[in-house]
């Protein structure tokens, strides 16, 4: 028997169906069309800028304003989604309730709306006459029209990449798992840090990293509940705008430069912590 399994040869790691190499191929040519090359493109216009001309481009008062602003409240969006966004997830996976299945369309409808009708529907809540901002005014509490309601509309847009990273792995997870925790005497708070958010945390870091990555890259939602004040409330996408409505193409794709380095580096450096949990769950 062994003899023979020796004899059978062995299987590239492909796999046993043929087309391996047409599969990498396409694979290859279709990310280099769709992301390579545009982002190659972008670097190169930048890169007609002089040394001096690229640092005062990407190093001016607006633009340092519009990157606190746009790391910042997206950071917080993120922070606020991880928090409350398996909070959810755990509802959705664990109980059953009428009106479960219209929450969970909820869930997705910041993937469908479009994102310039989310910014009006904030507007009209949170605006010094809105439903809500008017009552927040009399408690000096101001959403649209500064940081926060920034903030409040990069929470909006993020929080299904929490919820649907999360979800199927609270699905998955046994609950005789927890049930033998509390077998052995843990409470709920021990048995929810010991059992539960080790085996949520790489989903987590997923669905964090992603309403990160996708709040760096809102527009149409912020422009309408931000006010577009220069230094204020700007974003880092409108100034990009701005600047090519002034017909400053090389500015535009300096600054864009900077936030594809900089998001890149927090992907790479969320995905090796993510590899790094992963390696930890399976010691």
């Amino acid at each position: 028997m062994q003899a023979a399994l020796r004899s059978v040869p062995l299987v590239r790691r492909g796999g046993v169906l043929p087309g391996y190499g047409l599969a990498l191929g396409f694979t290859v040519l279709y990310l280099g069309l769709l992301v390579l090359l545009p982002l190659g493109a972008l670097v190169l216009k930048a890169s007609t800028l002089s040394w001096e001309g690229f640092v005062a481009a990407v190093t001016g008062p607006r633009a340092l304003a519009a990157y606190r602003l746009s790391f910042g409240a997206s950071l917080v969006g993120a922070v606020v989604n991880a928090v409350f966004g398996p909070v959810v997830a755990w509802v959705l996976a664990r109980y059953d309730f009428p009106g479960k299945a219209v929450l969970d369309a909820l869930v997705d409808l910041p993937f469908a709306l479009p994102t310039s009708v989310a910014g009006i529907a904030l507007t009209a809540v949170y605006s010094q006459n809105g439903w809500l901002g008017q009552h927040l005014t009399k408690w000096g509490i101001q959403v649209a029209f500064a940081p926060a309601g920034v903030a409040m509309a990069l929470t909006f847009v993020g929080l299904p990449f929490v919820v649907r990273s999360v979800q199927p792995v609270l699905e998955d997870l046994d609950p005789r798992l927890e049930e033998a925790a509390a077998v052995l005497g843990a409470g709920r708070l021990r048995t929810v840090a010991w059992v539960v958010l080790p085996a949520l945390f790489p989903a987590l870091l997923t669905g964090f990293a992603l309403s990160f990555a996708r709040a760096l890259g809102e527009y149409g939602s912020v422009v309408f509940i931000s006010g577009n004040m220069p230094l204020r409330t700007e974003i880092v996408p409108l100034l990009i705008v701005t600047r090519l409505e002034q017909y400053d193409y090389a500015g535009a794709t300096a600054i864009g430069v900077v936030m594809l380095g900089a998001s890149f580096m927090l992907l790479l450096a969320i995905n090796a912590l993510q590899a790094w949990a992963l390696r930890g769950r399976k010691r």
